[in-house]
């Protein structure tokens, strides 16, 4: 039955190097022999099928996020593209995790290299998937297309922060129904007046066809536009950064504030501070400590980015780089902050004695005051684990802050500042 999951595994690929794979063949329906390209013609594009009747589609990943999306993704995908594209066709999927954005933001040296890949395999369609931020002609990019070679690049930001691996299952599917295309009866319109169509693009989601050089690989582009488009994008890359891996990233941070917590927690001193302070006052110690944490972490790791370029693509580029690192450190921060309360108070209940309190502090030992203590403690731990992200490296910091991907742009960028700087 062509439905059915058995009948139609997927092969994952991971490749540690160039022209390094290891995986195992799932399949005995993906042993496919020579593949008609399907190249389009001027009457339009034809289907894309290989000699046994079934279409090969390898999803190429960045690895980490994007590999595991693909990853999850090609388990019912298959069966989803035989299902929506109907007509008796049958997809076969590959999952080959490969770092082709190395050394590279630029969607056409990326589409290129797609090409030159999926040239030397039997692939019908080639989709590769990104966690990088890409732009082109000054906009946000979100898919490019070239339907004569059955190629398309995915830039997962401009998906959004929510329901990603929803968002990502959907535009892979319009992409790879749009790119096998109908079977061929003279009748198809060529590929640029036939736009994407369903859930990717809709009159709600700020995903619009964007401008295409004749000399350019690409023959159909989509771009994010417009404030909505841009906070998409921003909440998209916070969201490939996984700002939650921060505090386990930052072992020395975390000691130092987890050591300073439970000091603070048996000082007389700030039990006679946490029964003096108002709420605002332990209000604005807690913004003025959590933006200690932000700022220093962002200094003292050279999170900051600074374009060497002075065009306004550039300007803005960097501008979204640094919105994305303030929100990603800073969403890391808040949940150090959030587990600081947590233990401090579950330290308080267990440590504490009502009557050594009350005879120091003249006020009883209720559950209003384990919470301020705890809320109080946090503000003096987040400080004292901004000193000890001190002793963490400027990589540890990177790494904590930033997905892979991430990490080797802002290596690249920094080792191109150094040359520049050497000349």
């Amino acid at each position: 039955m062509l439905g059915r999951r058995e009948d139609l595994p997927y092969r994952l690929h991971l490749l540690a190097g160039a022209g390094v794979s290891r995986g195992v063949d799932g399949t005995s329906a993906a042993s496919v022999g020579a593949c008609d390209r399907g190249a389009a013609d001027e009457k339009g594009p034809a289907m894309r099928v290989s000699s046994q009747g079934v279409t090969v589609v390898a999803l190429l990943a960045d690895p980490d996020v994007p590999t595991e999306i693909a990853q999850r993704m090609a388990e019912t995908l298959p069966a989803r593209l035989a299902d929506r594209s109907g007509q008796g066709r049958r997809f076969d999927v590959e999952v080959i995790s490969e770092p082709f954005t190395s050394e590279t933001e630029d969607p056409s040296t990326l589409m290129r290299r797609i090409m030159n890949r999926g040239s030397a395999e039997n692939w019908d369609i080639v989709v590769a998937l990104t966690d990088l931020p890409l732009h082109s002609h000054g906009r946000k990019l979100a898919l490019n297309l070239n339907h004569e070679h059955g190629l398309a690049l995915l830039s997962l930001p401009s998906l959004g922060g929510l329901r990603l691996q929803t968002r990502a299952r959907r535009a892979v599917e319009e992409a790879v129904l749009g790119l096998a295309g109908p079977p061929a009866t003279g009748t198809e319109e060529p590929p640029q007046s036939q736009p994407l169509l369903g859930p990717f693009v809709s009159r709600l989601a700020p995903i619009h066809p964007g401008p295409v050089d004749e000399e350019e690989t690409t023959d159909l582009r989509y771009v994010v536009t417009g404030p909505r488009g841009y906070l998409r994008v921003l909440f998209g890359m916070v969201r490939a950064n996984r700002p939650w891996r921060l505090v386990p990233g930052l072992s020395k941070a975390l000691a130092a504030a987890l050591a300073t917590g439970a000091i603070a927690t048996l000082d007389s001193t700030t039990w006679s501070l946490t029964e003096a302070l108002s709420t605002p006052r332990l209000v604005v110690a807690m913004v003025g400590s959590v933006g200690l944490m932000i700022g220093w972490l962002i200094v003292d790791g050279e999170l900051w980015h600074r374009s060497a370029e002075v065009s306004r693509e550039a300007r803005q580029r960097a501008r979204l780089y640094n919105a994305s690192t303030v929100l990603t450190v800073g969403i890391g921060v808040l949940v150090c902050y959030a587990g600081l309360i947590v233990i401090n108070l579950v330290w308080a209940l267990f440590i504490l004695n009502d009557q050594v309190f009350t005879s120091m502090t003249r006020a009883p030992l209720r559950a209003t005051e384990y919470w301020t203590l705890a809320w109080f403690v946090a503000s003096v731990a987040t400080v004292g684990g901004a000193l000890g992200s001190g002793l963490e490296s400027d990589e540890a910091i990177r790494a904590a802050a930033y997905s892979k991907r991430e990490q080797e742009r802002r290596s690249m960028l920094q080792d191109n500042h150094s040359d520049q700087r050497s000349e």
